[in-house]
């Protein structure tokens, strides 16, 4: 593979048969260098076979292992391995976000990017030579590319704040591919004016016909609008700690907007073609129970992680065990031979153990049914590191029958899914991150502790955490509801600012969300310091100092260092720059008009000496 710098991507080697799923036919991918000939672009197939190797590029394990690095690892909640030698996962969790790393790579989405540009620079033109590919073809397909894009430069935004944006495809080596960056504010502003175009016209969601594997594994138009929300949620939370906090009222009441169009769309699809089931009139969001005793597969945790495509999910990448297997999510989370029960990544001690809403443990208590189903070995008292178990069983069984597993686990010992066939889906959006992003940006909107939404984001937290309660659940005599929650226990807005952040621990824990929620969570309490954030601005043109983090945040962040504390960790991260990833220092080397991360820039400088 070539690549000249930042930008421009790879040149296939050869064109590959690759499937999107083992629900779908073959699809032929043609390789990029291939894309501009003059026999090229003349049809619907090949129109059909780009897209195709759009979300292919998706799948690779440079994208996965990078959904989880960036999103979950440097979160309280993974720690490398005990034992296992990597530096640069050593590196990441030490805060020593080196520029040398090889984590802060952003290439393989930059591939995605420039696959999706291809397509949308090109596809008007088949419309005029090929009579099977309409116009409502082709906005279908320019819909889901410019969504595809979207997601990608939504991660690169939230690894490395100031990136470069261009819709521009490269497609010959002779192409100027030097691209300065842009400020996140406009990079997704962009995202947000190409979404809200792909919403007019995308696929909307189950219209594949239901059980097809494409009403999850492509963008839909739920899909699209639960991307909306997340953006305007994380840009929401970088203008509270601006100088200009009141910006951020718009943007949360964006969210709701589009949290709600997604929770109304999901309820339709769910009356529509659910209607033989036995389901309560007042019940909007059809979530799975969290636990049932006798019924295989009918509770959420089979369902989403095993089964996978559940009613629940709306985004979901569709790996295939004999062709597409997911070796990112496998190396990091199953495990990284044949020979070796453990993974490169494991769950830390917060997730064993109970101990009440102001304990650092992750769970309230032993009802929770997540407590027994998302890692192995729960409840040892003397284990320091956990396997995770989410995305890593093919059991239909409900752990808490036996109260856990005292080790590792048999799914892993007994090699039930092998290692060189390992197949498990990711979810990339479902149905719990909605409703908790709408909780979140209901709690940012209250005005003071009495203000009425607290108690509605509070109804929304709950619904995700009673369905968790294993039965028979204990109930409050006086309304006959669960007892998961109490009202009182988080009535002001800080609390229920925390309990959202601790719910979607709860919930998410392991699926690529922690450490953006953190970072959310560490903008919503900058707002007080002096130094303001300037979402519209690079940080390096904001001059040597930034914002100061949040100590709440950090304190959370180092959590999951039980022996050392994290002072060190603390120390290091000082500033707003920190949050995010150095540019990998060959890009920087290679395109001149990009701007180092301040907080590695005379690093880098040290480095060019």
């Amino acid at each position: 593979m070539k690549v000249k710098n930042i930008i421009i991507i790879f040149t296939l080697m050869a064109a590959t048969a690759l499937t999107l799923s083992s629900c779908n036919d073959f699809l032929t991918i043609y390789p990029t260098d291939k894309t501009t000939g003059k026999d090229f672009w003349k049809n619907k197939d090949q129109v059909v076979s780009m897209v195709n190797g759009a979300y292919s590029a998706m799948l690779s394990s440079g994208v996965q292992e990078r959904a989880i690095i960036w999103g979950a690892y440097r979160s309280d909640e993974l720690e490398k391995r005990q034992g296992y030698s990597h530096t640069n996962l050593a590196n990441i969790s030490a805060a020593n976000l080196l520029p040398s790393n090889g984590y802060n790579n952003w290439a393989d989405y930059y591939s995605v990017i420039n696959r999706c540009n291809i397509v949308l620079n090109h596809a008007d033109q088949v419309v005029a030579t090929d009579p099977q590919f309409t116009q409502g073809d082709c906005n279908q397909v320019k819909a889901e590319m410019l969504a595809l894009r979207s997601l990608c430069y939504f991660y690169l935004v939230r690894a490395f704040r100031d990136v470069p944006y261009t819709s521009q495809s490269y497609e010959d080596d002779e192409q100027n591919m030097e691209v300065a960056q842009s400020s996140p504010d406009s990079v997704l502003q962009n995202c947000l004016n190409d979404l809200n175009t792909a919403s007019q016209y995308i696929m909307r969601s189950g219209a594949y016909g239901q059980g097809d594997s494409r009403n999850w594994g492509r963008f839909t138009r739920d899909a699209v609008w639960t991307l909306m929300a997340d953006i305007y949620l994380w840009r929401a939370s970088m203008k509270l700690a601006s100088a200009d906090p009141s910006s951020a009222t718009a943007d949360y009441q964006q969210c709701i907007e589009y949290c709600d169009k997604v929770i109304k769309s999901k309820d339709a699809y769910y009356r529509a073609n659910y209607s033989s089931f036995n389901m309560d009139a007042s019940d909007i969001y059809h979530l799975n129970p969290g636990f049932a005793r006798f019924v295989i597969g009918s509770y959420m945790f089979p369902d989403l992680f095993v089964l996978g495509n559940s009613h629940e999910s709306i985004l979901e990448w569709q790996y295939d065990q004999d062709v597409t297997p997911n070796y990112g999510l496998q190396n990091l989370y199953y495990r990284i031979s044949s020979s070796d029960a453990n993974s490169q990544l494991m769950a830390t001690t917060m997730f064993s153990g109970t101990d009440g809403p102001s304990s650092d443990k992750v769970y309230l208590n032993t009802n929770d049914a997540r407590y027994w189903d998302n890692i192995y070995g729960v409840g040892s008292v003397t284990a320091k590191e956990f396997s995770v178990r989410k995305y890593c069983t093919m059991s239909f069984g409900t752990v808490y029958a036996s109260k856990g597993n005292s080790t590792i686990g048999p799914d892993k010992q007994t090699g039930i899914t092998s290692y060189d066939h390992y197949g498990m889906h990711w979810i990339v959006y479902r149905l719990s991150d909605v409703i908790l992003m709408k909780a979140e940006a209901l709690v940012q909107l209250a005005t003071d502790d009495s203000d009425p939404v607290l108690g509605e984001a509070f109804n929304l937290v709950k619904v995700i955490n009673d369905r968790s309660w294993i039965a028979p659940a204990i109930r409050n005599p006086q309304n006959n509801t669960i007892d998961s929650l109490r009202w009182s226990t988080y009535s002001t807005k800080e609390g229920m600012d925390r309990l959202v952040l601790a719910e979607r621990e709860r919930e998410l824990c392991f699926e690529g969300k922690r450490w953006f929620d953190l970072v959310r969570y560490c903008y919503r309490h900058m707002r007080d310091n002096t130094v303001k954030v300037d979402p519209t601005r690079l940080m390096a043109d904001q001059g040597t100092l930034s914002a100061p983090l949040s100590d709440e945040m950090l304190k959370l962040m180092t959590r999951k260092f039980v022996d050392t504390g994290g002072e060190s960790v603390i120390y290091k991260m000082k500033n707003e720059a920190f949050l995010y990833f150095p540019l990998l220092r060959s890009e920087v080397k290679v395109n001149h008009q990009l701007k180092q991360n301040p907080a590695w820039a005379e690093e880098e400088t040290i480095s060019k000496h």
